[in-house]
């Protein structure tokens, strides 16, 4: 028995545009109660007009939270947590494609690790992942426009 083929991307679309709109909120109602992160996703974009800045607060807030309750008694503990930070942090970019806000959520997670002390482990995969991290940022920054670029430029050379 062959698996079910899911369609492409474009066959979807194309299905979607024949449902009408009750259909398609229907629809959307149901895909945001399969995970967490599409209603995430769905909130952030039904919001985002009006706060502008509501989806980096929130991401923010949650790595606070993650970075206040972690255990870094010791390395290997220091470097289980910020490996699961790490993850957190890569799911909440999924939900933005705006280059400057994972910029920005990517220095401050960056500066959170150097704050609470994970970067004084100099475990070499702490520092790894430290590093792995600044270089994202510098790669989302250098797309980004010249004067967006001149704001971030401080915090990463404080960073390094």
């Amino acid at each position: 028995m062959n698996p079910m083929e899911i369609p492409s991307l474009a066959e979807l679309k194309k299905d979607l545009g024949y449902l009408s709109e009750k259909e398609l909120i229907g629809l959307i109602i149901d895909l945001s109660k399969f995970s967490r992160d599409n209603k995430a996703f769905l909130y952030f974009k039904l919001n985002e007009k009006d706060r502008p800045f509501l989806f980096v607060d929130s991401v923010k807030a949650e790595l606070d939270e993650a970075f206040q309750t972690a255990n870094t008694r010791n390395y290997h503990l220091a470097k289980k947590a910020s490996q699961t930070i790490r993850r957190k942090l890569n799911k909440s970019l999924k939900l933005s494609k705006n280059k400057a806000d994972q910029a920005e959520l990517i220095l401050y997670f960056c500066e959170q690790m150097k704050e609470y002390g994970y970067v004084n482990h100099r475990h070499p995969v702490i520092e790894n992942l430290f590093q792995v991290q600044l270089g994202k940022a510098q790669k989302l920054i250098a797309t980004l426009h010249e004067d967006l670029q001149s704001d971030f430029s401080f915090r990463i050379e404080e960073l390094s």
